[in-house]
């Protein structure tokens, strides 16, 4: 496992850190196959009862590294590092809980529609910036976001891609607490302690009934949204969109159909 993602298991709960803080986390594709070893291992250690990723008090994560992601996706969807993560995340029968502090840009947003619980420091800028981007929605937050939150709500996140506060998550829904950063993560622990302590097939029956209305149709859209995705890399919109943040202007999208 890469250390620029760290687990540490105690009392019942495994703990996953991003820890490349010196490029905000951004994730690489080695970086997802550790956080998906990390839900197998979950999976197959009937000792762990509870998840909690977690980043730092100043970053959760930037989304995808660009440079790791400039080449497309290495292979199809559901056989790449992001996509084995994604379909692990979504249909693990352990509870997961995140705290989340800083960026939460991308997929740092859509894993946590995944989560049980998420607690966010008053620092938190959430993010889906995919279309700006000329990409598409991933992680299920096409199908998700529109059923929890409305249909206008959910495009006016995904198509403009605007950043919103912790705040505004909590009055969205999306969050089930605002904290000071240095008590995220604290905050986060203790109800993962509480999880822990609760009959854990009785949890995992309840994750898997909250679960149940999504079930298949969240797979397929999953399938659906990485193909698309891994189409949008290899874009122009997308070559014009990087081209642009490495030249640190705004992109031009004017001249494309």
């Amino acid at each position: 496992m890469t250390d620029l993602v760290l687990t540490e298991k105690n009392n019942h709960i495994l703990t996953v850190r991003i820890n490349r803080l010196d490029r905000k986390n951004a994730l690489t594709h080695d970086m997802y196959t550790a956080l998906g070893d990390a839900l197998e291992q979950a999976r197959d250690d009937d000792d762990i009862r509870c998840v909690l990723y977690t980043g730092s008090e100043d970053c959760f994560t930037a989304g995808n590294d660009l440079g790791d992601f400039a080449a497309g996706l290495p292979g199809e969807f559901q056989d790449t590092p992001v996509g084995r993560f994604l379909l692990l995340l979504a249909t693990t029968t352990k509870p997961i809980v995140a705290a989340v502090n800083g960026p939460a840009v991308g997929i740092g947003t859509t894993m946590l529609l995944h989560c049980d619980m998420v607690f966010a420091g008053d620092n938190t800028r959430f993010q889906m910036p995919f279309a700006t981007l000329g990409l598409c929605p991933e992680g299920g937050s096409s199908l998700l976001l529109p059923s929890w939150l409305g249909r206008v709500r959910a495009a006016e996140l995904l198509m403009l891609g605007d950043a919103f506060t912790a705040d505004d998550a909590l009055r969205l829904g999306l969050i089930n607490s605002v904290c000071e950063p240095a008590r995220t993560e604290a905050a986060a622990l203790e109800a993962c302690a509480r999880l822990a302590a609760q009959p854990p097939a009785a949890i995992r029956a309840t994750r898997e009934l909250l679960n149940r209305a999504s079930g298949e149709q969240l797979t397929t859209t999953m399938l659906a949204e990485g193909k698309l995705f891994a189409e949008r890399l290899k874009s122009p919109e997308n070559a014009e969109a990087i081209k642009a943040f490495t030249e640190k202007r705004k992109p031009d999208f004017s001249n494309f159909n």
